[in-house]
């Protein structure tokens, strides 16, 4: 499958685990044209993959997702369990109502500037794949690679886990209520089949995950609505001590202030990850940035509102006790109907966790189809025309990851690094107005929101330095220890005959079991 030399950097024809002698049989790989990776968005008059125009037989992911399903990917991600769960972190770290509900405002704030900042990019480079695919873009190979490395190695598989265990731990709650301890087995089998369950789920039923997950945020909505306005009827009763004094005790030490911080862009984390399926989304011109203007001011002033309606219920010590936020708010003002909470959480913890087993499986896809990734993984589906084996690779990871004891330990280490990545991934705004000012934006932003984001996240990014040296450090550790592998299975090009036919028997061998082939593209 030939790729455009536009976007092909030298390095990255060296293909890792890619058979380099002929094409698979043509029973199992269907004949293939070349890749149009060029940044023009398509004429009206041709015919756009996976539309009802094109061939519905072709092998190619189809365009299935429209505005509405974008909207519930952006809030299936950013809602998930979080808000419900833990967003004593800022209240935490800054000791104060004032200051907590300004730095949620200011949270609030730079995900839409940074949201306006991929919607630029996602218009701009029309791929999936999200920040691999830009990073790619303008700064090459060996840094998409990294990124890849990361988010394969411990960004997915870590949040997989992590979302499937807090599914479990609501589930299995009610039956070991009170003082039982809720055995770890128990969890992590929970857990395990549901990541199996979804994974299975976004495989062969496309259509059905995404009616699902429409479903889901409706829901979500429903439940924080009813939470802030329990909040609101509560202050309403004269219940605002809370309010009385919002900024005393304020903590101004910049490294409590910037974790604060991070406390908070964690829980508006997954505004981008729309972007990892721009490909599937119908006219994504239009659907793109819309699907973002709508998502970030309703996740913003949903959140305020929230918190607001916790911390008027809750005091700031209650909030910080609490493993469970939206539970002990609902114990404590709810009564009888204390129970739809938890039922809530767990609902939104299995959506969020559908949406993110389908989105970054466009990631592995994306990387596999440029050769950073075994080839097999950059297949599809002939059934489903889903990208099934990165479906199911990744879903191997996210189980291994489940037995994993210090799985909390590597998503922390991971952290900053993940930031950093979305900083290169913004600079690459400014960076392309620069090397190419005449390149097609069908949006194109005020050239101070990228400059500010990079700025902020920036700081973000050094300060933890100072607070804590030990996890910055194991993080660029993981990173670089992606080095080797990038040289040994992507630069590395002439490798011994053994082990290219080893590669090439283990793809044809999944490529039968999957019923997958390569992605067929038009001219």
């Amino acid at each position: 499958m030939a790729i455009s030399d536009e976007l092909q950097s030298p390095s990255s024809e060296m293909v890792l685990l890619t058979p380099s002698s002929g094409n698979p049989p043509s029973s199992i790989v269907p004949s293939s044209n070349g890749i149009n990776l060029s940044n023009q968005p398509p004429e009206p008059s041709q015919n756009r993959e996976g539309s009802a125009e094109s061939d519905s037989s072709r092998v190619v992911i189809k365009k299935q997702l429209g505005l509405l399903e974008g909207v519930a990917i952006i809030l299936g991600i950013i809602f998930g369990s979080g808000i419900f769960v833990s967003p004593k972190g800022v209240i935490m770290e800054v000791e104060s109502v004032g200051t907590s509900l300004v730095i949620w405002v200011l949270c609030g704030l730079l995900s839409m500037i940074g949201a306006l900042c991929y919607a630029e990019l996602g218009t701009a480079i029309p791929k999936s794949g999200g920040d691999y695919a830009y990073i790619f873009e303008a700064y090459g190979s060996l840094p998409a690679f990294l990124y890849l490395w990361d988010a394969m190695m411990i960004f997915v598989p870590t949040t997989n886990a992590i979302m499937g265990l807090t599914f479990a731990s609501y589930v299995l709650e009610p039956f070991f209520g009170g003082a039982c301890h809720i055995p770890k087995a128990a969890l992590q089998l929970l857990a395990g089949i549901t990541i199996c369950f979804l994974t299975y789920l976004n495989s062969y039923y496309m259509k059905v995950t995404t009616k699902m997950q429409n479903i889901i945020m409706f829901t979500k909505i429903a439940a924080l609505v009813m939470i802030i306005i329990v909040g609101l009827v509560w202050m309403f009763m004269g219940n605002v001590e809370n309010f009385e004094r919002p900024f005393e005790n304020t903590e101004t030490d910049p490294g409590k202030l910037s974790v604060a911080f991070y406390s908070g862009i964690f829980s508006y984390a997954g505004w981008n990850y729309l972007n990892f399926m721009t490909e599937e989304l119908r006219d994504p011109y239009r659907n793109l940035p819309r699907a973002i203007y709508i998502s970030l001011p309703l996740v913003t002033g949903i959140y305020v509102l929230a918190n607001m309606a916790y911390l008027a219920v809750l005091s700031p010590s209650e909030m910080i006790a609490s493993n469970a936020i939206a539970v002990t708010f609902g114990d404590k003002i709810l009564g009888a109907f204390s129970l739809v909470i938890p039922i809530m959480v767990a609902i939104s913890a299995f959506g969020g966790l559908s949406v993110h087993i389908m989105t970054s499986s466009r990631i592995c896809f994306v990387g596999a189809r440029n050769g950073h990734m075994p080839a097999i993984l950059s297949h599809i589906s002939v059934k489903s025309y889903t990208p099934l084996p990165s479906l199911v690779f990744l879903c191997f990871l996210s189980i291994v990851m489940l037995v994993v004891s210090d799985v909390y330990v590597l998503i922390t280490y991971a952290s900053i690094v993940e930031s950093f990545f979305i900083m290169l991934s913004v600079s690459a705004v400014l960076y392309f107005r620069y090397t190419r000012p005449s390149m097609d934006r069908p949006i194109k932003v005020a050239v101070w929101i990228p400059a500010l984001f990079v700025i902020v996240c920036a700081f973000l990014v050094v300060v933890p330095i100072y607070v804590a040296p030990y996890e910055v450090g194991m993080g660029v550790l993981i990173t670089l220890i992606g080095i080797p592998f990038y040289y040994c299975g992507v630069v590395w090009k002439n490798k011994p005959e053994w082990v290219q036919q080893a590669i090439d028997s283990m793809t044809f061998t999944c490529q039968k079991l999957f019923m997958s082939a390569k992605e067929e593209k038009q001219d």
